[in-house]
């Protein structure tokens, strides 16, 4: 089967200032590594994103949010999230990559991993953090939906939790989100009693991971929670929040997960899923040469799967 990349080099001018780990290096990596992979070439198709619209944009965030960041002035906007020049359409595109995936889903094309930045689940409704603007994932979802997905499933391996895809579809039973992330470990949340609220309890699953955890202790939820979990859900559209950062290099967390590791997670996840959409979008993940070595084993396992 064939994978889809979306991937625009508009993702490189947003652009950090020194040292910020979340560097336009990260995606040259991951594209140099699928370049000079030859196994992989008559697999994969490229494809651009288009740009999101403001509407679509505002099916998750706050229109008050929405218009502060796109009048925002380069700088930090928080302790570690940073506007370049070059950020906010960057941004715009990073949601818009999520929405051609799920515009060009055919018998096929079923399969897709959008390569962007700045990445997005720690985005909130209204509310900008964690290196991340816009929450590329969660608009991907409502979109979805608009389009006749009616039951959506988020994975989301990074090793922070994602607060802003959980609490934008906390309420929601239409919508699905499990999160497996390093606790403690920022940014706070994501605790195992967080379930969901009103009419979408039930519908979050977070497994904090001790620091140290690796390959067995992942393989393991993987098998015995998320497949379960997922069948009885029983979903029309799988999305992936792809963070690299639970690899055992990663300088911003304390995870052990290997290349091994990496590559049987996302097998499992895709063999659980086959019979419907996927769509993975990166995340995090911080020492370069781990990212773009777990992004080629994804691609591998999406395309060989």
């Amino acid at each position: 089967m064939k994978v889809t990349l979306i991937y625009d080099e508009i993702f490189l001018q947003h652009k950090m200032p020194p040292f910020h780990p979340e560097s336009v290096d990260r995606l040259k990596a991951i594209v140099n590594a699928i370049n000079n992979s030859r196994d992989i070439q008559d697999k994969i198709d490229w494809m651009k994103p288009r740009k999101a619209k403001a509407d679509e944009i505002l099916l998750v965030h706050d229109k008050k949010y929405y218009e502060n960041i796109i009048k925002s002035k380069p700088g930090y906007i928080d302790s570690d999230t940073y506007l370049s020049e070059g950020t906010v359409e960057a941004a715009h595109y990073a949601v818009g990559a999520v929405l051609t995936a799920v515009e060009h889903i055919s018998e096929h094309k079923r399969r897709f991993f959008c390569l962007v930045r700045p990445p997005g689940h720690h985005a909130e409704r209204d509310e900008a953090m964690g290196f991340c603007i816009f929450n590329n994932v969660a608009v991907g979802a409502e979109f979805a939906k608009s389009k006749g997905y009616k039951k959506v499933f988020i994975v989301d391996f990074d090793v922070h939790h994602g607060n802003g895809t959980q609490h934008i579809f906390e309420r929601d039973s239409s919508v699905f989100y499990f999160s497996t992330h390093q606790s403690p470990l920022y940014p706070g949340t994501g605790r195992a009693s967080e379930k969901g609220i009103g009419e979408g309890e039930g519908a979050t699953l977070n497994v904090p991971m001790r620091p140290g955890s690796g390959d067995a202790e992942f393989i393991s939820v993987y098998n015995e929670i998320f497949i379960p979990a997922f069948r009885n859900f029983s979903p029309h559209i799988l999305f992936v929040s792809a963070g690299y950062d639970l690899r055992d290099k990663d300088p911003l967390a304390s995870l052990s997960v290997t290349k091994e590791g990496i590559r049987e997670i996302v097998k499992i996840i895709i063999s659980t899923a086959e019979d419907i959409p996927i769509i993975f979008s990166l995340e995090g993940g911080y020492n370069l040469n781990a990212l773009a070595e777990s992004v080629l084993i994804t691609i591998e396992e999406l395309a060989f799967s």
